[in-house]
């Protein structure tokens, strides 16, 4: 089944993408959801014109989002947390943390377009996440936790 997507879904594409799924994904899951619209010809027309008034506009966010990458991979970043002796974090060190982190270094980015390897982190030592600046602009970040 033909589907247009309205938000982000991942692994599926990214918002007024046409993509073929299974029947039953679209009509139990997305639609529902409010994820997507099935492409009938008039829906195809409508995002047609979204798409052509947005072009422009997502140049801009394509810019923009090269310039954030570039102050992010010169950025320090250390997440504080209490740990043992033996280096083993009491708790973890999540998206949410790092997200802070960068928002202390002036930048502000959603914790659900960061990534980490493990999903969270246990011990002190040096990281790294992936953060998604836009479809096309992602940048691998370095952090480091350290005990308080």
């Amino acid at each position: 089944m033909e589907i247009i997507l309205t938000q982000d879904v991942d692994r599926l594409g990214s918002k007024n993408d046409t993509v073929d799924v299974k029947a039953g994904f679209a009509r139990n899951f997305l639609i529902p959801q409010g994820m997507a619209v099935a492409a009938t010809p008039s829906a195809k027309k409508v995002v047609a014109e979204v798409i052509k008034q947005q072009s422009h506009k997502a140049v801009k966010a394509l810019e923009e989002a090269k310039k954030l990458q570039t102050k992010l991979e010169g950025l320090s970043i250390k997440i504080g947390a209490k740990a043992g002796e033996s280096g083993k974090i009491f708790g973890s060190v999540n998206s949410i943390q790092i997200a802070e982190a960068i928002q202390a270094g002036g930048i502000s980015i959603e914790r659900k377009n960061i990534t980490i390897a493990n999903d969270s982190i246990k011990e002190l030592g040096s990281y790294e996440a992936n953060v998604k600046l836009h479809k096309e602009v992602q940048v691998t970040i370095n952090f480091e936790v350290v005990a308080d």
